[in-house]
């Protein structure tokens, strides 16, 4: 089979959109109505062996990934993943690596899933509000109970084991009532890594309670950069800060909605479904089957070639001429409904919140990467910041 002109990952979604929680800003549990199976329960051994063959005869380069998702993922229970983890050596060729990424809830993690997931190696991202006040007051199970404590409490059982954790924190309107504080909370967990992810959630009123507005979230940013940049140097990671450093080297983003170009992240549900992205789970965007369409021609066709294309294609008129352009490239296509300077709904909803942070952090930024060329230390870095 030939390869990818393009590196691509597959973000596998092994139940669905099946979940043990209900967070109430979540999109994807209706996601369900898309699959072809009367009742979604689990992906099947065979499209599961399908899957990572294909996968893995057509993704170029050393490394092929997969990143384990939902839903909830857990919910496949262990032994999925261990035959997961059988088919992926069976199939990988000599010279050629696996990088498995097990996004989770965190609610059902247990001794044994940490004893596995250390056994093979699988980074694990768990999803956490921070305080367990904002947290819980979006992220419950289905009867409503809270899961902040819980959650917290396996954190520390995966770093306990030796495990890598990313903490995926989103930035909803519980959020901006403690930026500092939210911030804190994840740092305290020291897992080294935090990502924040905005929440936009469109209804036909706007946008739905739980969303940031743009205003909301730049504020949020700058705070939480301005803790980081003084405090936190050399201890933990951003992922925001750290994308801008690598653009500010001269380096290219690693997360879509920073590039250019978009449509290197295959989705895969259940059903053995391939999507054009997470955020695009529906009937426009299903490339095909796993069983009956050409793997190949669903990552690198002409259909998801122009899905990502868009990105850059349809760029707002006022991301042209924009000075932090390079830092995000008008942002996730899912949120280009803002008024431009025309007229028109192709502007990034939080387009304002991020030019706040850009052009507050950039300056800093800079001064930090300096000194650190200059062989100085995060401590002392953050000394003289304190001092300007």
């Amino acid at each position: 089979m030939a390869e990818s002109s393009e590196a691509f990952s597959v973000m596998v979604k092994p139940v669905g959109s099946r979940c043990n929680m209900r967070c109430r800003y979540c999109y994807y549990l209706e996601k369900g109505r898309y699959s072809t199976n009367e009742k979604q329960y689990r992906m099947t051994d065979e499209l599961l062996e399908e899957l990572i063959r294909r996968t893995v005869e057509t993704c170029p380069g050393n490394v092929v990934s997969f990143v384990w998702h939902g839903g909830e993922p857990t919910l496949a229970g262990i032994d999925f993943y261990r035959r997961a983890v059988e088919l992926e050596m069976k199939y990988l060729p000599p010279g050629k690596q696996v990088w498995n990424n097990l996004q989770t809830n965190g609610y059902a993690i247990s001794d044994e899933w940490c004893g596995f997931l250390k056994e093979y190696g699988f980074d694990v991202g768990v999803s956490i509000d921070g305080t367990a006040e904002v947290h819980d007051a979006n992220r419950r199970t289905a009867s409503g109970k809270p899961t902040h404590g819980r959650v917290r409490e396996n954190i520390h059982k995966l770093v306990g084991h030796g495990i890598r954790v990313d903490l995926l924190c989103t930035v909803n309107s519980a959020s901006l009532t403690d930026p500092v504080g939210v911030y804190r909370s994840l740092r305290d967990l020291d897992t080294g890594w935090i990502q924040f992810i905005p929440i936009v959630v469109r209804t036909p009123e706007g946008i739905s309670p739980e969303s940031v507005t743009p205003q909301g979230y730049g504020d949020f940013l700058v705070q939480v950069f301005d803790e980081w940049v003084t405090s936190d140097l050399g201890r933990c990671d951003v992922q925001l800060f750290a994308e801008m450093a690598r653009i500010k080297a001269g380096g290219k983003p690693s997360l879509c909605w920073m590039a250019e170009t978009c449509g290197r992240a295959l989705i895969a549900e259940e059903d053995g479904g391939i999507y054009a992205c997470d955020h695009f789970v529906d009937t426009e965007h299903r490339r095909g089957t796993l069983i009956k369409d050409d793997f190949l021609q669903m990552a690198d066709g002409p259909e998801q070639r122009a899905f990502g294309a868009a990105k850059r294609d349809s760029i707002s008129v006022d991301c042209l001429s924009c000075p932090w352009r390079a830092y995000c490239n008008g942002g996730c296509p899912k949120d280009r409904f803002g008024t431009d300077s025309t007229g028109k709904d192709c502007r990034y909803f939080l387009c304002e919140g991020l030019r706040m942070l850009f052009s507050h952090a950039d300056g800093i930024l800079q001064k930090v990467m300096e000194l650190s060329a200059k062989g100085m230390k995060p401590d002392v870095i953050m000394k003289k910041l304190k001092r300007i």
